[in-house]
């Protein structure tokens, strides 16, 4: 009996894929994909592609599902027909530089990056996987990728991520500092948030450990230099180390400082410390920011006696999305 009903449950199935348009079943296969069934997203996305086989979303959400089904080379026949297409699209890119990193075709992978990017210059996501490709094989021109990923998309996240991540390595902290703390405000969910956080601290007590005044006054960067001079005027008051009650005081001053210039160059970051401030909000963020991952048990400590603002805090975050506006790019 239960066998009689299997077969009447597939043939069921089956009669229903049948019956669908190639947009129904487009739409079946993504909720598969959804779920991380990419087995029957394969199979009911086949049907779909044999119903409209020119279709270029069908068509990248196979090879995709391919991808992950670890069938790397029915994914490649799939994308790359796909790539010599006058409408395929950037992420169709994406989805053939992950199969060609999978298969350890790395200049076949780069080849096809650089080829992108002269179809899309303004492609966050593709600078930024051509820079992780380089930065595999140590090269260290990938953060002029990452550069330029920000330059020509400032709202995608991860060229901060990795650009943070690069600056970190350098004696150049200041762009480190920065970088760090626009990503976890873009993706403050993220699985990364929570390493950039403890890499924002660390920026911070390394730009202490070495800034001078003369390597400020040789700095060519006017931004740079402004926001390297403004922290280094805070330099006192981290005389009992660098944790979250200092870089909020730090930051607090640092904030008043920057706007008291009228001539100081706009920035979301510091737009968005400004507001925070306005709102009486600053200090939990700074807690939020620094104190979740220097001492949590003192952070909840905060949290739970400054509930009414903590609340406040998070509300007002989840109600807004950071985004950092064009043509405000210094480096």
């Amino acid at each position: 009996m239960k066998k009689i009903t299997g077969l009447l449950i597939a043939l069921l199935f089956t009669v229903s894929l049948c019956a669908q348009t190639a947009k129904e079943l487009h739409e079946t296969a993504k909720a598969f994909m959804r779920q991380g069934d990419h087995a029957n997203a394969v199979l009911v996305l086949n049907r779909a592609l044999k119903l409209e086989p020119q279709n270029i979303s069908i068509g990248k959400d196979l090879a995709l599902s391919y991808y992950f089904q670890q069938e790397n080379a029915k994914a490649l026949d799939i994308i790359n027909p796909i790539l010599e297409r006058d409408e395929a699209d950037d992420q169709a890119f994406q989805i053939a530089g992950m199969i060609y990193k999978r298969t350890d075709q790395k200049k076949e992978a780069e080849k096809m990056y650089k080829r992108a990017l002269k179809k899309f210059p303004e492609s966050g996501p593709l600078y930024n996987e051509l820079g992780e490709l380089q930065w595999e094989q140590q090269n260290f021109d990938a953060i002029r990728l990452w550069e330029k990923g920000i330059a020509a998309d400032p709202s995608y996240a991860k060229n901060y991520y990795n650009a943070a991540r690069f600056y970190y390595l350098t004696t150049d902290k200041v762009w480190s500092i920065l970088y760090a703390e626009i990503f976890i405000n873009m993706e403050p969910l993220s699985n990364r948030a929570p390493e950039m956080k403890q890499l924002l601290v660390d920026a911070y007590k390394k730009f202490y450990m070495q800034v001078s005044a003369d390597a400020i006054a040789k700095e060519k960067n006017s931004f740079v230099k402004k926001v390297a001079a403004n922290l280094e005027a805070q330099a006192p008051l981290t005389s009992m180390g660098i944790g979250t009650e200092s870089l909020s005081m730090i930051r607090t001053r640092f904030i008043i400082d920057w706007f008291e210039d009228e001539k100081t160059p706009s920035f979301k970051l510091f737009s968005y410390h400004q507001q925070l401030l306005r709102e009486g909000l600053f200090e939990a963020y700074n807690q939020w920011l620094f104190g979740s991952t220097q001492n949590l048990s003192a952070y909840q400590s905060w949290v739970n006696n400054h509930t009414d603002e903590n609340a406040a805090f998070l509300q007002f975050q989840q109600s807004r999305v950071f985004k950092i506006p064009e043509k405000e790019y210094y480096h």
